[in-house]
């Protein structure tokens, strides 16, 4: 199944020109409700942000590469256990999947036909990971390790305006498609947004993956799992190997076009549409496609680090999750009672092994 790419472009365009422009009322209601209804039945957006480019990406991924080849002993010192891995580096074999802790996800794994079902990952996810947060930090709030100062790793001048730069562009894209999705889903258009704001704030967290040293077919780098967060988008990564499954269970691997961003929905916007738009499933393994991009790769002797360049938009973290608009009068409203957004955090951390890790070092 190929997804369809919604160009940014027109509606930029229109929302510069203000309310008042005619061209509003012609075309661009039809390519909101196109975005909410994708959005909806497949939990995954493939955009193109003429403000986010190819070239933006690798330059991002080019610095993460070189990060992450760094030696292990040099990329702990950017662990920071006492805030959660919520910045700083997150190393391999600390965050768990889901899968393996949820047993009503797993009954509802074994009931999938075989085809759909996702690898079985044989234990926390062999990925490292680094938390950057982009965006003013608010002045006040009740989950002040949610909301700590950057980390910075010796060595890399370029460091907090190439991470700034590429996480403030896809911030960009990510509040033009929730501006889009809200009107589609006939809400005000800044119903998303205008949660968005004096956020955690949003975390840009590549993933690096050691495709050298795990770059075995069925190697499982994400384990199944949905997104705790509102939205996350992601550019396109050097090596594929990331699997989706649609709202009628269908497993599908995911090809991002040059130039272009994936979106995926999480669990806070499942919360405040009702259900309507539910936390989309994926995972991150080693495909046949994997194996070749890494062939490619050694041939012309690049990185064999897999990086994603991974950034979790997220609801503020002292606003209080719940449906809205009409999504409040949903008969599954009652499935998603008001939540503060940061305890909501805190429990989810909680289950896949972020937080609870006081002490250790």
């Amino acid at each position: 199944m190929e997804l369809p790419v919604i160009d940014l472009a027109p509606y930029l365009e229109i929302a510069a020109e203000g309310e008042s422009s005619p061209k509003r009322a012609s075309g661009l209601t039809e390519l909101c409700r196109e975005v909410s209804r994708i959005l909806k039945e497949t939990g995954v957006l493939l955009v193109k942000d003429p403000r986010c480019t190819a070239e933006d990406n690798d330059r991002f991924i080019d610095m993460m590469e070189k990060y992450f080849q760094k030696p292990t002993e040099f990329k702990r010192l950017q662990e920071r256990p006492l805030l959660h891995y919520q910045v700083g580096v997150t190393p391999e074999g600390v965050e768990v999947p889901r899968s393996l802790v949820d047993e009503e996800m797993q009954e509802k794994l074994m009931a999938m036909p075989k085809e759909n079902q996702p690898l079985t990952p044989k234990g926390p996810d062999p990925k490292w990971r680094y938390m950057w947060r982009v965006g003013p930090r608010p002045l006040k709030t009740r989950f002040q390790e949610l909301n700590s100062e950057p980390v910075i790793p010796e060595g890399f001048p370029e460091w907090k305006e190439t991470m700034d730069s590429w996480g403030y562009k896809m911030i960009s894209a990510i509040e033009a498609a929730a501006e889009m999705a809200a009107i589609g889903f006939g809400l005000p258009k800044d119903a998303f947004t205008s949660l968005m704001k004096q956020v955690w704030p949003h975390l840009l967290a590549p993933t690096g993956s050691d495709l050298r040293r795990y770059g075995q077919e069925g190697t499982v780098f994400a384990g199944y799992h949905y997104d705790l967060n509102f939205l996350t988008i992601h550019g396109r990564s050097r090596f594929p190997g990331l699997n989706i499954w649609l709202r009628n269970g269908q497993k599908i691997e995911v090809k991002v076009p040059i130039g272009c961003l994936l979106i995926q929905t999480g669990k806070q916007v499942e919360w405040l549409t009702a259900g309507e738009c539910t936390a989309g499933m994926h995972e991150v393994v080693v495909t046949k496609r994997t194996i070749e991009a890494i062939k490619l790769a050694t041939e012309q002797n690049r990185s064999l680090w897999r990086v994603s360049s991974t950034l979790f938009a997220h609801i503020a973290s002292d606003t209080v999750l719940k449906p809205l608009g009409h999504f409040a009068e949903s008969p599954l409203a009652s499935k998603y009672p008001p939540t503060c957004a940061g305890e909501y955090v805190e429990q989810e951390l909680a289950v896949i092994n972020l937080k609870g890790n006081k002490g250790e070092s």
